[in-house]
């Protein structure tokens, strides 16, 4: 049982003012320059979906300009109807045989070395999608031999579905619990809480030198006491890696944003889950599951590589 932690600069829902008007933390300038456009018009050329654009991610000015994104591959439209997603919903597309090939070239072409790759949901399919990602993971190996990292889908709790996944060893398995249980109908509609977690843990069985992580938005209606019971968790399930960041509502069709979240509130909840013993916590209010993802990555295995090397010194001598 998690044990009751005082929480400082955090308070209840709507504390922090008028959720109507977006906080001056929450504003800041379109970078400067083209370079946008140029990512732009390589995803449309290959005809290639990037999440950045279907989710309307505020982000995607600055990652675009700085030639990086996230694809979404298996189609532009889900399956699934949750409430703070605005990827189109309806009748899913055929799936594409060239795709993982297509976008091994976006990303030799962008100069990625950490590339990372989501999905909409796929019931539909027999495996969720999951025969589809390994051949993505696969392609871009062949490619650049960059690292790849997945978010996907809980496959509705196919476990093999998540092995077949896994077989291709992802430098990073990334799937988002989103909120806190309490939220799920209303979030998440037909995803399920501890399905999710059995996703995240059989990944880390799977592969347990790879890194396994996960992300929740701060601002859908949660107390801090369902955040922090979210947090340890996650860690139980081995989760290494966790992102927080500001729920902003992209349409007004969508689950309106309850309260905006000071950078304070982040930094407090970063402190206390670094405590819980994740490897890596990014939290802030322009956070994402993919912001600056590879720069994240490539800090962790270096630092893994260096232990691992000091280990073997200490054996030899």
């Amino acid at each position: 049982m998690r044990q009751a932690v005082e929480l400082g600069m955090i308070g209840p829902i709507g504390s922090r003012g008028d959720h109507k008007r977006l906080p001056n933390w929450l504003k800041r300038p379109l970078p400067k320059g083209n370079e946008s456009f140029f990512t732009e018009n390589l995803v449309t050329d290959l005809r290639l979906v990037t999440v950045c654009e279907s989710a309307k991610c505020p982000n995607r000015p600055e990652c675009y300009s700085r030639r990086t994104a996230t694809f979404m591959v298996l189609g532009n439209h889900c399956t699934r109807p949750c409430g703070f997603c605005s990827v189109p919903k309806g009748e899913p597309e055929l799936v594409e045989a060239d795709e993982p090939n297509r976008l091994a070239e976006a990303a030799k072409t962008l100069g990625l070395r950490h590339v990372v790759i989501t999905s909409v949901t796929r019931d539909d399919l027999p495996d969720g999608g999951a025969n589809h990602f390994r051949r993505c993971i696969e392609a871009i190996r062949e490619k650049i031999g960059a690292a790849v990292e997945v978010l996907t889908p809980d496959f509705l709790g196919n476990l093999n579905a998540v092995e077949e996944v896994m077989s291709a060893r992802p430098e990073v398995f990334n799937h988002n619990m989103e909120t806190v249980p309490r939220l799920y109908r209303r979030a998440r509609g037909k995803a399920d809480y501890l399905r999710s977690l059995k996703v995240l843990k059989h990944a880390k069985r799977c592969y347990p030198e790879g890194l396994t992580k996960s992300g929740l938005m701060v601002g859908l209606g949660e107390t801090n006491d369902e955040l922090l019971d979210v947090f340890a968790d996650l860690r139980s399930s081995g989760c290494d890696m966790l992102t927080l960041g500001q729920y902003l509502a992209p349409t007004a069709n969508n689950i309106p944003v309850a309260r905006y979240a000071h950078p304070a509130e982040f930094d407090e909840l970063k402190a206390l889950a670094e405590k819980m013993g994740f490897s890596h916590v990014a939290s802030g209010p322009f956070v994402r599951s993919s912001y600056h993802a590879g720069d994240t990555v490539d800090e962790l295995l270096n630092s893994v590589k260096i232990a691992t090397q000091s280990q073997i010194h200490l054996e030899v001598v």
